[in-house]
């Protein structure tokens, strides 16, 4: 969904109190985009803690203006068989004050929202920054994954640069787990897009497919 007013510091506008009629034009004009394109899924943004203020002081506020954002988001997704993902932001490195920072945060405010239209979009960058335990946490959010995002930590490049996480070991647990979505690479390439692709076809081949992901026994 649309950011808001970049220039004055927002990052998305659902949780951001004084900014409800902002947040619903922003996401009319996001279903209008998603509908043209086809795509079935919109990432609703939930914004940064305002500047001058608090975290702890206004994080009632914002929780409430969220719930109330996300219910009017889960109808109108409705009428157009959409999903709405809500992503934490981890606030150690990449933004201090963006409102949703965890799993944990996400998966509660879901459940008071209540609206199964509605997802957690983990990425796992993110999601280790903050955590950690990430096989768990897999586990433990599996049902209420909509989308899975990916980038080696701590650098935010490809998954065979070096770093924390051992990407075959969770793309064999996500397959396990029966996660039959798209996994989207949110990293930043060392190098040109098909260059930084190579540890893809690597993954591949380690495990007896065709770049492509068909099967060559099936071929």
């Amino acid at each position: 969904s649309p950011p808001g007013d970049q220039e004055a510091g927002e990052l998305g506008l659902a949780a951001v109190p004084g900014r409800q009629a902002a947040f619903r034009q922003a996401l009319e004009a996001a279903v209008r985009y998603a509908r043209a394109v086809g795509c079935p899924r919109i990432h609703v943004m939930a914004g940064r803690v305002p500047l001058g203020t608090d975290r702890a002081a206004v994080a009632g506020e914002m929780e409430t203006t969220f719930i109330e954002n996300l219910r009017y988001a889960a109808d109108l997704l409705s009428q157009e068989d959409m999903i709405g993902l809500l992503e934490p932001i981890n606030s150690r490195i990449t933004d201090p004050r963006y409102y949703l920072t965890t799993p944990h945060q996400a998966a509660a405010i879901l459940k008071k929202v209540g609206r199964p239209n509605l997802k957690l979009q983990l990425d796992l960058f993110h999601c280790q920054i903050m955590d950690g335990n990430l096989s768990r946490n897999l586990e433990m959010y599996f049902p209420l994954i909509g989308h899975i995002q990916i980038a080696q930590v701590p650098g935010r490049h490809e998954p065979d640069s070096p770093g924390e996480l051992n990407f075959p070991y969770i793309f064999e647990l996500l397959e396990s787990l029966g996660y039959t979505g798209y996994v989207g690479c949110k990293y930043s390439p060392k190098g040109d897009t098909l260059e930084g692709l190579g540890w893809l076809r690597s993954y591949w081949e380690s495990r007896g497919l065709q770049h492509g992901g068909s099967s060559k026994a099936a071929e």
